[in-house]
C-alpha cells in the first residue's frame, strides 16, 4: 500500500504526491486519521434503522466546500491518528454496540486502508453491512479496488454545473466524475436490497444538497438520476443547507434555502416519480452538529419519507 501512497492517485485530483513524506491535496499523509465514531439514529430510516448507524468519522477531505458543516474535521483537520488494525477493531466494537452498519463517513483518502481494516475485521467476525458515505468525487479506478468489501454506497451529487463545483468546492469536472463514479458504484451493488425491517442491506442511496438559488441544478441533478440509474435507486433529498464556515461570506449562499425552493425540487422529484427516496423536513435542522469532542456522539437530522 506504500508503493501507492508514494505518488498518490487514489482520488480524482490525481495529485501524485509522496503521502509517506507530505500531505496530499486532500491534505491526508499516509497515516489514517479519524475524528470520531458514534452511533448515529437519524440518518435516512434505511440506514440508521431502530438500532442506529455505526459511523465512523474520516479527517480530511479530497473537496474543499465552502459550506461544509463538518469543516472542522474535514478542512481544519480535527482528528487522531490511528492504525489500520485500531480502525478493525474500530469497526468491531461498532457492531459489538449492535448498530445496523459500519458508515465510513467521507472516507476516500484513505479507501487502501479501509480494504485492509475490512479484511482484519472479517478475520475478527465483522458481519454487518459496510456502508461508504462519499461526497462522491471519486475515482473509477478506486472504486474498482473497493468492489466486495461495501455493501452500501451513499455518494452525494452535488453539482450539475462545474463551474458551480469549482466556486464552491474548488473540484474541476465535478458532475463528469462523479457520475462516472456512481454508475460504476451502481454496476457493484444495484438497486438497494432490504431486509424485513426495512432496512438496508446492499445496495445505492444517492444524496443531494439544495443549495441557495440553484433550483435548477438540483433538477438537472434529479433528471440525471431518472434517465441514468434504475429508478428504483432510492434518493434522499437534503434540505439542511445553511450558512457557514466560508459560505457566510458569499452572498449567493449565505441564507438558508426558502420554502418556495424546497418545494419546486420537492415537486420535481415527484413529477420525476422516481420510485424510492426521502426528503428532509424543511427547518427542523438550524444549527451545525460538528462534535466538540474527540470520539463525542453527534447529532443528525430528521427525515421524511418521501413516499408515504
Amino acid at each position: 500500500m506504500n508503493k501507492e501512497l508514494e505518488c498518490c492517485t487514489i482520488c480524482p485530483h490525481n495529485c501524485k504526491i509522496n503521502r509517506t513524506k507530505n500531505p496530499g491535496r486532500c491534505k491526508s499523509t499516509d497515516k489514517i486519521k479519524i475524528a470520531l465514531y458514534s452511533i448515529h439514529n437519524f440518518e435516512e430510516p434505511c440506514i440508521s434503522g431502530e438500532k442506529g448507524s455505526g459511523t465512523i468519522f474520516f479527517s480530511n477531505c479530497n473537496m474543499n466546500c465552502v459550506f461544509c458543516q463538518n469543516y472542522e474535521i474535514s478542512q481544519l483537520g480535527r482528528g487522531k491518528e490511528i492504525t489500520i488494525e485500531e480502525l478493525a477493531n474500530v469497526m468491531i466494537k461498532q457492531q459489538e454496540r449492535n448498530v445496523q452498519n459500519i458508515n465510513l463517513v467521507t472516507p476516500t483518502s484513505y479507501a487502501l486502508h479501509i480494504v485492509e481494516a475490512i479484511k482484519i475485521a472479517r478475520k475478527k467476525g465483522l458481519e454487518i453491512p459496510i456502508v461508504y458515505n462519499t461526497n462522491g468525487y471519486e475515482s473509477v479506478e478506486t472504486l474498482k479496488l473497493l468492489e466486495g468489501y461495501v455493501d452500501i454506497y451513499l455518494p452525494d451529487l452535488k453539482y450539475y454545473y462545474d463551474d458551480l463545483a469549482k466556486k464552491y468546492s474548488k473540484v474541476d469536472n465535478y458532475f463528469e466524475i462523479a457520475t462516472k463514479a456512481i454508475q460504476e458504484m451502481y454496476r457493484q451493488v444495484g438497486t438497494p436490497v432490504l431486509d424485513e425491517n426495512g432496512v438496508m442491506k446492499k445496495g445505492l442511496m444517492i444524496r443531494h444538497l439544495i443549495l441557495p438559488n440553484e433550483v435548477q441544478n438540483s433538477k438537472k441533478v434529479l433528471k440525471w438520476i431518472k434517465e441514468n440509474i434504475d429508478s428504483n435507486v432510492y434518493v434522499s433529498i437534503m434540505a439542511q443547507y445553511f450558512p457557514t464556515y466560508k459560505a457566510k461570506e458569499i452572498p449567493e449562499i449565505a441564507r438558508k434555502i426558502t420554502k418556495e425552493e424546497y418545494e419546486k425540487v420537492e415537486n420535481y422529484l415527484y413529477e420525476l416519480d422516481l420510485e424510492n427516496g426521502y426528503i428532509q423536513e424543511l427547518g427542523e435542522h438550524e444549527e451545525e452538529y460538528v462534535p466538540t469532542k474527540m470520539m463525542e456522539e453527534k447529532n443528525n437530522v430528521k427525515y421524511n419519507s418521501s413516499k408515504s
